[in-house]
């Protein structure tokens, strides 16, 4: 079976760090490059994080390549406050021995994209500004796009305002760019979220399983997206578990904007599931999770890794 081939734009941050090791360590998924884009702390950190997860992975082998410093328009904002300064406080990495590669993270998607002998998945657990851009300059990248499996924007309340989900509202103009481009996509929000939870019993299930077990175990214990006694949430883990196993996700077509005005609401993400705005369907957003199948799924995966 052909490995179906994927680009992780991501800034990691401790979930990012778990969906990117599960990807790695998949018998089908092939990780062909992985952007950096400032989200949870700056640009420099969550490329060095990247660069030092691929050591730690013994996979040096795959390119990293550095994205937008800034959201296209709005001032950035960090997640220091969930993930730690450094974006992944909690575990002694490795220095990296490679280093990002010179080309920008633009132009190495629309180089891997152009030259996949099969369409690519653009999975982005990030705010949405390289592939807003990506999109935008080089537009002929979309024949070539199997799909977009985002982790970000929410059916319901937010995180990081009332209404609005981090990594849409840190870059909201590149969400609306990215969900009108005629992409096919699918959003796994927070909502969803909130609900693949690791569980203290799967912390300790996981702490000796392997290197990457140990490494997630220090991690949770710093990680500040829910709590190690009652249940972490893995946000960005659960758009490769909709990769590799959709059948855990209930999901609907649908019509999905976001909100850029609102003074209250900017990066609110309008999932019109009533119909109400009388818009052809753009998106598949998901809309709940099966629990316990994700516990497995994750414990399952991470076993996979090394």
């Amino acid at each position: 079976m052909n490995k179906r081939p994927i680009i992780i734009d991501t800034d990691p941050g401790i979930d990012d760090a778990l969906a990117i090791a599960i990807a790695l360590f998949s018998d089908e998924l092939d990780v062909k490059l992985i952007t950096t884009v400032a989200g949870n702390v700056g640009l420099d950190k969550v490329t060095y994080n990247a660069l030092r997860l691929l050591k730690y992975f013994e996979r040096e082998d795959i390119p990293v390549a550095m994205g937008a410093d800034s959201p296209l328009i709005r001032p950035y904002e960090d997640a220091s406050n969930v993930h730690g300064k450094s974006g992944m406080e909690g575990f002694d990495f490795e220095e990296p021995t490679i280093s990002a590669i010179k080309e920008n993270a633009v132009d190495a998607m629309r180089k891997v994209i152009m030259e996949s002998a099969e369409p690519v998945t653009l999975v982005p657990i990030a705010p949405l500004t390289n592939i807003a851009l990506l999109l935008k300059t080089y537009p002929e990248v979309k024949k070539n796009i199997r799909e977009i499996v985002m982790m970000g924007g929410s059916a319901s309340r937010g995180n990081k305002g009332v209404m609005s989900e981090f990594n849409v509202a840190l870059d909201p103009e590149a969400a609306h760019m990215v969900f009108h481009s005629g992409v096919k996509l699918t959003m796994v929000g927070l909502d969803v979220g909130l609900k693949a939870l690791v569980l203290p019993q799967d912390s300790e299930r996981i702490k000796d399983m392997n290197k990457t077990g140990a490494m997630a175990y220090c991690l949770f214990k710093k990680y500040r997206g829910g709590s190690f006694n009652t249940g972490l949430k893995m946000y960005d883990s659960s758009a490769i578990a909709y990769l590799l196993a959709p059948e855990m996700f209930t999901a609907e077509e649908t019509y999905l904007d976001v909100e850029l005005a609102g003074s209250m609401t900017a990066g609110c993400t309008v999932v019109d599931l009533k119909g109400y705005l009388h818009q052809d369907a753009n998106a598949t957003v998901c809309l709940d999770i099966n629990q316990d199948a994700f516990r497995q799924w994750f414990v399952d995966s991470i076993q996979k890794c090394i």
